[in-house]
C-alpha cells in the first residue's frame, strides 16, 4: 500500500466513524428508553452489556437506508433499535454457546452474571424488538416486523449449522459461506431492508438494499475470519490466532483445504491445546498456501457486489454516499 493510499484509507475510516458516531447519538436515547421497559431484575445485566460499547453498525444502516430511500431517518428509529436489540441478543447467547468469557475487552454477561440471567436477558431483548415494531401498527411496521422475524430465524439457522459443524471434520468454502449467510449476512440484510420498508420504499429499492446488506455481511464475515487468525490482540481483544486455538472452521481454513493445504488434518493431529508454536506453524501454512489472500479477495468481491446493488436503484444523497463509506469501513476495519 502506498503512502497516499494509506492516508486515503485513514481519511475514509475517519469519515465512516463520524457517520456511525452521529447515528449512534440518535439511536442510544431510544435504545435506553426501550431497555427501561424490561424487568427491573434484568437492568443490571443489560446495563452492563450495553455499557461495553459498540459501533451500532446495523442500527446505523437502518437509518441510512431509510434516508437514502427518501424518508426522514426518524421513521426508521424503532427499526434501528429493534435490529440493535436482536444483534445484542445474539451476542449474549453466542458467548454462552462458545463459552467466551470476554466481550469488548471485559467479561461477557454470562461470565459476570451467570448463564441463567444471561439467557433470560437475551430473550428479553429478542421479544422487545418485535414489540417495538408492532405496538403502533401500520402496514409498513407490520412488514418490517415480519422481515425482522425472518432475519432472526435465518440468523438462528446459521448458528445451528455452525454448531452442527463442530462435529464434522471439515467444511467446504461453500458450506462456510452458507453458515455466514445465516449467522452474519441475514441480520445486516434485514437491517437495510427495515430502513427501506419503514420508509415505504418501492419493492425494487427494498430488494436492492436487502442485497446490499447481504453482500456486505458476507464481506464482513470474510474480514472477521481474517482478523480471527491474523488480527492484533491489542485491537481485537483476543489472542493472536484465536480462531485456530479454538479450531473454528472458518473461511481461511476452508480455502486452504480447497487449495490443497489440509489445515483441517493438521488441526486434528494436535490432541492437546495448540501451543504458540503450533499456531505460528499453521498460520504460516495458511499464508503460504494462499488462504489468507483468497479470503481477503472474497471480502473485496462481496463489497463490490454490495455497492453494485446500490447502483441498481436511484437513492438520495448524502445518505447513499454515507452507506458506501460505512460499507468500505466495515470491510477495511482492523478490529
Amino acid at each position: 500500500m502506498t503512502v497516499a493510499n494509506s492516508v486515503s484509507r485513514r481519511e475514509d475510516e475517519r469519515v465512516a466513524r463520524e457517520i456511525l458516531a452521529r447515528l449512534k447519538v440518535v439511536v442510544e436515547p431510544a435504545l435506553d428508553a426501550a431497555l427501561a421497559r424490561v424487568s427491573p431484575e434484568l437492568h443490571g445485566a443489560l446495563g452492563y452489556h450495553f455499557a461495553g460499547g459498540g459501533k451500532f453498525v446495523r442500527a446505523g444502516l437502518t437509518l441510512l437506508c431509510a434516508s437514502a430511500a427518501g424518508a426522514d431517518e426518524s421513521v426508521a428509529l424503532d427499526g434501528a433499535v429493534a435490529i440493535e436489540l436482536i444483534h445484542n441478543f445474539s451476542l449474549i447467547h453466542d458467548d454462552i454457546i462458545d463459552r467466551d468469557v470476554e466481550r469488548r475487552h471485559r467479561q461477557s454477561v454470562w461470565a459476570q452474571y451467570g448463564i441463567g440471567p444471561a439467557i433470560i436477558a437475551g430473550d428479553a431483548l429478542s421479544t422487545l424488538a418485535v414489540q417495538l415494531l408492532l405496538e403502533r401498527p401500520s402496514p409498513a411496521r407490520q412488514a418490517a416486523a415480519t422481515r425482522l422475524a425472518d432475519a432472526t430465524q435465518e440468523m438462528i439457522r446459521g448458528q445451528s449449522e455452525d454448531m452442527a459443524a463442530e462435529s464434522r471434520s471439515s467444511l467446504s468454502v461453500a458450506e462456510c459461506l452458507a453458515v455466514a449467510d445465516g449467522k452474519t449476512a441475514a441480520l445486516l440484510s434485514g437491517a437495510c431492508a427495515l430502513g427501506a420498508l419503514l420508509a415505504d420504499a418501492p419493492a425494487p429499492v427494498t430488494e436492492a438494499m436487502s442485497d446490499f446488506g447481504r453482500h456486505l455481511g458476507l464481506a464482513f464475515q470474510a474480514i472477521d475470519d481474517v482478523l480471527g487468525i491474523w488480527g492484533e490482540a491489542r485491537l481485537t481483544g483476543k489472542p493472536i490466532g484465536n480462531d485456530l486455538r479454538r479450531r473454528k472452521k472458518t473461511l481461511p481454513v476452508s480455502f486452504a483445504h480447497a487449495l490443497g493445504v489440509d489445515v483441517y488434518a493438521t488441526l486434528a493431529s494436535v490432541d492437546a491445546e495448540l501451543s504458540d508454536e503450533d499456531v505460528a506453524r499453521i498460520t504460516a501454512m495458511l499464508d503460504d498456501g494462499g488462504a489468507r489472500q483468497a479470503t481477503i479477495d472474497l471480502g473485496e468481491d462481496e463489497l463490490r457486489a454490495a455497492l453494485g446493488a446500490l447502483d441498481r436503484v436511484t437513492l438520495r444523497d448524502p445518505a447513499r454516499a454515507e452507506l458506501v463509506a460505512v460499507a468500505r469501513y466495515v470491510v477495511g476495519r482492523e478490529q
